[in-house]
């Protein structure tokens, strides 16, 4: 089987999204999306002040996505492979976790007028690890606006995560490799790094590593 046309590459804040989706990238020679999220404004207030600062961090990244979408739109569909570090769902993943009441309602109904027109990835790779090892990482990375970060709200998006991937075949959604990017290192060990082309490569619509 060829391999899947366009590979989006999620999971929550420190999984190693954006590492694994550039080596793809460069492996397959495919077109990178990456996200940006030093160019929210509002995100290192939320982190802050979640309570004031959640609405506009959300509704930031939300534009941000429909801008994507329209360069996409633009650009040829069926032009080789390519690779994202981030899925459209991610925001309303997100969302539902950090808003509630009429900020939820303005948000969604603004969500639902954007995401019907978001090309679906062909294949999702879904990282997951404990959140000691994310917390490890973010430290690691030291980026000021993921500073205030606390393992109590990594701990409810890997919940989130965990609950929207649970049921997200069932929604007859496109392929779902699940990997633990704890147990696996796909950066520095070869031999893990092929056992994800290789279900890549393969037919199968649910796959789990290890």
């Amino acid at each position: 089987m060829s391999l899947p046309a366009v590979i989006a590459v999620e999971g929550p804040i420190g999984v190693g999204k954006t590492t694994l989706a550039g080596r793809l990238g460069e492996q397959l020679n495919a077109d990178l999306l990456l996200e940006a999220p030093e160019e929210n404004p509002f995100l290192q207030r939320f982190y802050e002040d979640p309570q004031h600062y959640a609405l506009p961090a959300q509704l930031c990244f939300l534009l941000q996505r429909a801008r994507q979408i329209d360069g996409l739109r633009q650009g040829d569909l069926f032009a080789g492979t390519r690779v994202a570090d981030f899925m459209f769902d991610k925001d309303w993943i997100f969302a539902r976790l950090n808003l509630a009441g009429h900020e939820w309602e303005l948000y969604e109904e603004i969500y639902r007028r954007i995401a019907w027109e978001a090309p679906q990835p062909d294949c999702v790779i879904y990282l997951h690890a404990p959140v000691d090892t994310l917390m490890q990482r973010i430290r690691m990375r030291a980026r000021p606006e993921e500073a205030q970060i606390t393992p109590d709200y990594l701990e409810q998006i890997s919940a989130a995560y965990t609950e929207y991937f649970e049921h997200y075949r069932y929604h007859g959604q496109s392929r779902l490799i699940t990997v633990d990017a704890a147990g696996l290192d796909l950066v520095r060990d070869q031999q893990d790094y092929r056992q994800l082309l290789a279900a890549l490569e393969s037919d199968e619509a649910l796959v789990q590593l290890p």
